[in-house]
């Protein structure tokens, strides 16, 4: 793992996305506020559901507008609000200083255009390069990320090619222009384990061609966090529910949820045992409790927790958790 130092490449504050359904509100993104910083790989975890995807997609307004809209917040990069400045500018920034793989790679290209026009395009667009330079460097890219006869293989649809060479193809695209920030939404879903090692270790070690840059790295997969991530990220209900280091989330989780997932994952030595599994369904976009979110499947849920939001507030150094039980420790 990149070391990373305590400057913010990339500063959230209070980011709230709202979809507009039938008459009615989901907030999937509710108040969200953290830091990305140089050189460190920043997981965010959490159930389908959770708001992970769409607060990534906010970062860089891709938000479908109708029916989403970013109703408020600030993301600060580079000096400024990438929510406030004109469309152009943040197509400017896309690709270029946040490059972003997107989480379904069978759907993500478009299967009309060839593989290398597809590469090609933030060359062209970023930097004004020539086609046949762009094709000279996506084929480059291409052979990086382990594709072979990567020159032939440009002029190749998108259903030529496998699922695991597709997640390649897109990461690819992301990291051609060497961002400062890559956002990596599921990279290794519907992959087989002995592909998912490949494509992580290659993430990262594009990351390391450019000094100080980040991943954020969306993922169900706790494996995959505690292996690669240096901090990590839990949410719930749209909200952040416990922010912490990898190694102090998963040496001493705090919140209810966090304790659920980890609890939820297969251990060896339980061979054979039934797995402990969080109790209850997540509650419905347009209908979330009043109070704290997970407090219609928390085993430790309190009168006030159906009432009253918790706060998200520091435990120890570098570790918040957003938990009423956390007052009742103190």
């Amino acid at each position: 793992m990149a070391p990373a130092t305590d400057e913010p490449l990339l500063r959230v504050k209070n980011l709230q996305t709202h979809f507009h359904v039938g008459g009615m509100v989901a907030k999937a993104v509710s108040g969200v506020t953290f830091d990305v910083r140089k050189g460190e790989i920043l997981g965010i975890v959490g159930e389908s559901g959770s708001g992970k995807s769409v607060a990534a997609l906010s970062l860089i307004r891709l938000i479908p507008d109708p029916p989403g809209k970013i109703v408020g917040g600030e993301v600060l990069f580079g000096g400024r609000d990438l929510l406030k400045i004109p469309h152009e500018d943040v197509r400017k920034v896309r690709g270029r200083e946040i490059g972003m793989i997107f989480q379904e790679p069978m759907t993500s290209l478009n299967p009309v255009f060839t593989v290398g026009m597809q590469v090609m395009e933030p060359l062209i667009f970023h930097y004004g390069l020539s086609k046949k330079e762009a094709a000279e460097r996506a084929a480059e890219a291409l052979a990086k990320v382990g594709i072979p006869d990567a020159t032939r293989r440009l002029t190749e649809y998108p259903h030529q090619f496998s699922g695991g060479m597709r997640q390649r193809v897109m990461i690819a695209m992301a990291m051609i222009c060497n961002p400062a920030i890559l956002i990596a939404d599921e990279p290794t879903t519907a992959l087989d384990v002995t592909i998912q090692a490949q494509v992580l270790e290659l993430m990262i070690d594009l990351q390391k061609q450019r000094e100080g840059a980040a991943i954020i790295l969306i993922t169900h997969d706790l494996a995959v966090v505690a292996e690669t991530c240096d901090r990590v990220i839990v949410m719930y209900g749209g909200k952040i529910q416990e922010v912490a280091t990898a190694v102090e989330l998963f040496e001493n989780p705090r919140h209810p949820y966090t304790l659920g997932l980890l609890k939820s994952i297969p251990h060896g030595a339980d061979k054979g045992s039934r797995l402990t599994a969080i109790r209850g369904n997540v509650p419905s976009i347009f209908d979330l409790p009043e109070g704290c979110k997970f407090c219609t499947r928390c085993p430790d849920v309190m009168d006030r927790c159906w009432t009253a939001e918790p706060e998200l507030r520091e435990v120890s150094p570098g570790h918040w958790v957003r938990c009423h039980l956390m007052d009742e420790k103190k």
